[in-house]
């Protein structure tokens, strides 16, 4: 081999060598690039975490070294629980479509015009079950034309409809029955009867009763709240002690209706059942609240039945499965499971919710999901 020719094999190895170690470095710079990345998303995590312990622990401090009035107490830092969470909930949604307004709907061909820049989304039409006033607005004063003598006739109509409220309002409902009597003296009085009321002896009509309990049970207003509307919006004073007595006697006119709900969702079988505390309010405890407990028996995507009791014991459940034959599913509270030895008819199944995770550890893989629906 000349001379040039092995210069050249060695500036050709050396170019291989060159690209090699480039590529080499091409692809170091891509990790540190991915690597870089990664620690700036967890530089930001870091200090939003550091945000959000500094908040609690100045909330620690204050607790602790603030003043005594300034302190939260249990239940207050229960409610501050609370709404944090349902901050967070909030911020997770989508944002609203704020552009989505009630208005009419907008003509298909004028929106395939439109620029694509400024092209807006589809309005809702207004409701077509809602009640219509109309409003015909005449001009003052038709001329005659000064072409043909005559007066303008009618060729069309432009039509203009908007949203409107007509504000709730409380009226008091006489009810006036004449009394008739001979002038002997001797025919007795003739008077028609009253007819049936809600809650006879008191005061409170049939739509003032529906509102009362879509406003309390559906809309979740307080009675105080309730109270205070009243006053403010209709002049009228009605107690929150007085609705809720109103409020209880309704209650008991429906128990029958709810009872017959309750044999229906017995009759197919199953049932789901659990019980969660609650607090109450009860004159015989004084300085605290007392402790009771709401029963659930639910039919998935039915009906629910809630059982107020102020035992968590077995004789609640009992009372109201005495004649169930069936399937409940509950969660592994004992209590449940003793109530197959007393309903000889009753089969109780576990809920995957409560299943102990080292089940499914050691059932890995596969589980078997017969053990799971049989579990108590």
């Amino acid at each position: 081999m000349s001379a040039p020719e092995a210069e050249l094999a060695r500036l050709q190895a050396h170019n291989r060598a060159l690209e090699q170690e480039n590529s080499r470095l091409e692809a170091r710079s891509a990790e540190l690039r991915a690597e870089q990345a990664r620690l700036l998303a967890l530089n930001d995590g870091l200090e939003a975490q550091l945000k959000e312990t500094l908040l609690e622990l100045a909330q620690l401090k204050r607790q602790l070294f603030g003043a005594k009035s300034e302190k939260l107490t249990a239940e207050e830092e229960n409610q501050l629980a609370e709404v944090a969470a349902d901050l967070q909930e909030q911020l997770q949604r989508d944002p609203p479509a704020s552009d989505d307004v009630l208005e009419d709907e907008a003509d298909p061909q004028k929106l395939k015009d439109q620029p694509k820049g400024r092209r807006r989304p589809p309005r809702h039409p207004l409701p077509d079950h809602l009640e219509r006033e109309t409003v015909v607005l005449e001009p003052q004063r038709l001329k005659v034309c000064e072409h043909c003598g005559q007066l303008p006739g009618c060729m069309g109509e432009e039509t203009t409809e908007e949203l409107d409220y007509v504000p709730a309002k409380v009226v008091v409902r006489r009810t006036v029955r004449p009394k008739y009597a001979c002038r002997c003296g001797c025919g007795g009085v003739t008077i028609a009867p009253l007819p049936p009321r809600l809650l006879p002896q008191s005061k409170l009509g049939l739509g003032l009763a529906v509102h009362l309990l879509l406003g309390r049970f559906d809309d979740h207003v307080a009675y105080y709240t309730l109270e205070r509307i009243f006053l403010e919006r209709h002049a009228v004073v009605i107690p929150r002690q007085q609705m809720v007595q109103w409020v209880a006697h309704i209650a008991s006119l429906l128990q029958p209706l709810c009872r017959l709900m309750f044999e229906q969702m017995k009759e197919g079988g199953y049932l789901q059942v659990d019980e969660t505390p609650v607090k109450v309010m009860d004159p015989e405890v004084k300085g605290k609240c007392a402790r009771g407990y709401l029963w659930f028996y639910g039919v998935p995507g039915g009906d629910v039945y809630l059982d107020f009791q102020d035992t968590r014991g077995r004789d609640a459940p009992h009372a109201q499965l005495a004649n169930f034959a069936g399937t409940i599913q509950t969660d592994a509270y004992e209590v449940y499971d003793s109530l197959k030895k007393v309903i000889r008819r009753l089969v109780r199944i576990g809920c995957a919710a409560h299943y102990p995770e080292s089940a499914f550890i050691r059932s890995r893989p596969p589980i078997d999901l017969r053990k799971l629906v049989e579990w108590d």
